[in-house]
Formats: C-alpha cells, structure tokens, sequence
C-alpha cells in the first residue's frame, strides 16, 4: 500500500493540508481499490461513510431526474476528492458516481477525516474552499441549463473538457466519454448530441475518432458558447 506521506496526489487536494503525523495515520487506515470501467463506486441514497482519494483515472457523477435520465453533474479526475459533502452533513448522498475508465482509489474512514476537519484549520478551511468551488460550478449548470441553447452547451462543455483534462500523446483529451455521456451532460437526447457533434465536426470546431475527441478551435467554441 502506498504512504499518504509520500504520495505526490494528496498535492492536487485538500489532503495537502495535513500534517505528515496525519498523513501516517491515515495510511494507517485507508484501504486501496481498484474500480473497474462502468462500477459504481456509490448510489444515490447510500451512506458513503468516508472519502474517495481519485489516483487514477475518471468517474461520472450524476443525478437521476424524475423521468428517469441520469444528468451528469461532474467529471471527477485523477487528484480530487468525491464524497466530502455526504461526509460532512451526515445524510445519504443524492448522487451517483461511476467509472469512467478503469480507476485506481484510496477510500478514507468518516472518522479519521472528521477527526482531522476539527484538529487541523488549514485542512477544514481548504476543503471550504472546494466545496464552495463545486457549489458555484452547479450554480453555473443551472443557470446554463435555463438560459442557453443545446448547441452553446454543448460548446461549453467541450471547453470545460479541454481546460480540465490533458491531452494525449495525439492530441485528443484525456478522457473518453460516450455519446450518451455528452448528451447527459448537456442534457438532452443522445441523438440530438450524436447530431450536434458531426456539425461541429464539419465546422471544424473538432474533431472525432471513436470516443476519442479533439479540440480544434477553442475561439468558435467560446465564440458560440457566449451566444456570438
């Protein structure tokens, strides 16, 4: 199992905050998993009881709506944190996270994390400080999804993609989502998606092999995103 100590992910995180006495004791205690392509890692209405350190890989959040779609509200990558906000106000979570792609995870007990969120104020004020980023994000969604049009979300949030994941060696992001995932992001039919895609393909806005995707002109992006 690898120290918390010497792991270079807790620099991406709130974890950094810790003390390397903290660090220990947390290795102490976390267990190390492996979440295979498309497992869920919690549902909606479980107790989560503890925190997920990403070290690897990518996992969807979403939210199942009344009839039934699932809307996609975060992309949660290699260096975060997932279930800090179940975590701290004590309820069932009302999300659902899945893997993206094969994942490599560190979960940590609710206990030594909330013993850490009381002794240690650096810790506690930077995790205010992700949640509050996160609260503004949804903030964000929901302003987006009552005032601009499928295509300008879906121009929005392939500049999201591009600003939050790397790319590879072929100069695609380093993510890959299906046409249903993009669709549940930007909340409309996975048709409608497929469709909006081979348009900014054509535009040559991107560019598409599989489900790998690639940014071509972030200007006509941002241009149509804002509504030019």
């Amino acid at each position: 199992m690898s120290k918390c100590e010497q792991c270079i992910i807790r620099e991406f995180n709130s974890l950094k905050a810790l003390t390397k006495e903290e660090l220990i004791r947390i290795t102490g205690c976390k267990t190390s998993k492996t979440i295979k392509k498309g497992e869920v890692l919690f549902d909606e209405g479980e107790h989560i009881n503890g925190v997920y350190c990403i070290k690897d890989g990518v996992c969807k959040v979403s939210k199942m709506s009344d009839n039934g779609r699932d809307q996609i509200i975060h992309l949660i990558k290699k260096g975060d944190i997932l279930g800090e906000r179940s975590l701290i106000n004590n309820e069932a979570s009302n999300l659902k996270a899945i893997a993206v792609n094969d994942m490599e995870v560190c979960f940590i007990p609710k206990e030594e994390i909330l013993r850490d969120l009381e002794n240690n104020s650096n810790f506690s004020m930077d995790m205010l400080k992700k949640m509050a980023s996160s609260l503004k994000s949804a903030d964000d969604v929901i302003v987006d999804m009552a005032q601009k049009t499928v295509k300008q979300r879906l121009a929005a949030t392939l500049l999201l993609l591009d600003s939050k994941f790397k790319k590879n060696e072929n100069g695609s992001l380093d993510v890959n989502l299906s046409r249903e995932d993009i669709a549940n992001i930007i909340g409309t039919a996975t048709e409608s998606a497929i469709r909006l895609l081979s348009e900014f393909k054509k535009k040559k806005m991107i560019d598409l092999k599989g489900k790998e995707i690639f940014i071509l002109d972030t200007k006509s992006l941002k241009d149509l995103s804002e509504g030019f």
